[in-house]
């Protein structure tokens, strides 16, 4: 299993919205994203500058990459863009985070 961590950006005043979008989660995306490999994700909130800070375990095998290309994932981000940075294609704004330090 890998960790992998990123950030993204909320758009000012978004973060309940962003919450109670999550709360509700779609479960034909939540199986997505553990059929590509994906446990244990959870997403911060930096209230202070609404940074989004994400961590998940993902198995070595992992199919994050195709993501991308799948009509619920992009539904979501569809569903999502209000709210926070997104590319043109809808992708939000991710930016991998490098490990520093780790107390096991």
């Amino acid at each position: 299993m890998q960790k992998y961590a990123f950030r993204m950006m909320l758009k000012p005043g978004m973060a309940q919205e962003y919450r109670r979008r999550h709360d509700a989660i779609w479960p034909e995306l939540a199986e997505l994203l553990r059929a590509a490999g994906i446990r244990d994700y959870s997403i911060h909130l930096d209230p202070e500058t609404d940074a989004l800070f994400a961590v998940l375990w993902r198995r070595d095998d992992h199919g994050m990459d195709d993501l991308p290309g799948h009509p619920v994932m992009r539904r979501w981000w569809a569903h999502m863009a209000d709210l926070m940075q997104t590319h043109p294609d809808g992708q939000p704004v991710a930016v991998p985070l490098i490990p520093m330090f780790h107390l096991p």
